[in-house]
């Protein structure tokens, strides 16, 4: 009778220590990588996904594509490639390794970083990063918006080091920090929204599934981080691009107005699926070169 009450008693649930330790043994001990890896990665991604950042062209994602294909050909889907590799190797490293710095210190200290924790890392990094790449997202915004403009509306920046000096000599070096603000603060929400988001999906679907350290696993997490990024930095980007590819200074108050008055409360979601697409690739890989894919 006492072994048939054992078997019919509810299974107890583990205690937080021993949810880590199980995980500890599900995905072995954690690998530290260099710093730049995230930023490479990044980079690579980048070749990849550089048609989906495209500007707000013409209406939709598909007109977008179809109007610079008409009108300059397939090779403009890669205008300002230079700009987003320089983003990529200031903004993704300066975020993703000083994210990586400050959690692998936290968790030396004998402490697992809980989720409020992990948001305020990646918030913390995401800004940094924010600032250090913005002469570059100002010249990746600009280079890519080009191909959508009239013909004499272009810049027609050869390259990112020749963006950057005619920025400097045309509108004050100082040109290279506008929209610095907006441009930080999105970069402070999508780093807590790819990185924070993916670190937690992935350590819940390590502990209450029987998945292990798989790739199903990843791509899952990245899936997931990715919907939470796209959709809370989507305002955010709209009007960092509205800032950034104007040569005027403008309130964002104001921009805001002018938004709502043309799009409604749509304006803060448009350009979200192109963002979405994108994002999901670059979680995964971003997230394995910087060791993210084991959980110390």
């Amino acid at each position: 009778m006492a072994s048939s009450a054992q078997e019919s008693a509810p299974a107890r649930k583990l205690t937080k220590e021993e949810r880590a330790e199980q995980r500890k043994k599900k995905i072995g001990p954690p690998i530290r990588y260099p710093f730049w890896f995230g930023g490479s990665a990044s980079s690579m991604a980048a070749c990849v996904t550089h048609p989906l950042d495209l500007s707000d062209a013409p209406k939709s994602m598909s007109g977008t594509f179809v109007h610079i294909v008409k009108t300059d050909g397939p090779l403009a889907l890669y205008s300002g490639i230079s700009a987003s590799l320089l983003r990529q190797l200031t903004y993704s490293t300066v975020r993703f390794g000083v994210y990586e710095e400050i959690k692998s210190r936290y968790t030396k200290s004998g402490h697992e970083p809980t989720f409020p924790v992990l948001t305020a890392m990646a918030m913390t990094s995401g800004f940094l990063g924010g600032i250090a790449g913005n002469f570059a997202d100002v010249l990746n915004v600009r280079m890519q918006h080009d191909a959508a403009l009239p013909v004499n509306e272009r810049r027609n920046y050869k390259h990112a080091i020749d963006g950057m000096a005619r920025m400097a000599r045309e509108e004050g070096a100082l040109s290279w920090f506008r929209g610095w603000l907006p441009n930080s603060s999105r970069a402070a929400v999508m780093t807590a929204g790819q990185l924070a988001t993916y670190d937690t999906f992935k350590r819940l679907l390590i502990d209450y599934t029987p998945l292990g350290d798989t790739l199903t696993t990843h791509f899952s997490a990245s899936f997931l981080a990715g919907l939470a990024a796209a959709t809370a930095t989507s305002p955010i980007d709209v009007i960092k691009t509205r800032v950034m590819s104007s040569t005027q200074k403008q309130g964002i108050l104001r921009i805001v107005g002018d938004i709502y008055k043309t799009d409604g409360l749509r304006w803060m979601f448009k350009g979200w699926v192109p963002s979405f697409l994108r994002l999901g690739p670059y979680v995964l890989p971003c997230s394995r070169a910087r060791g993210l894919g084991k959980i110390s």
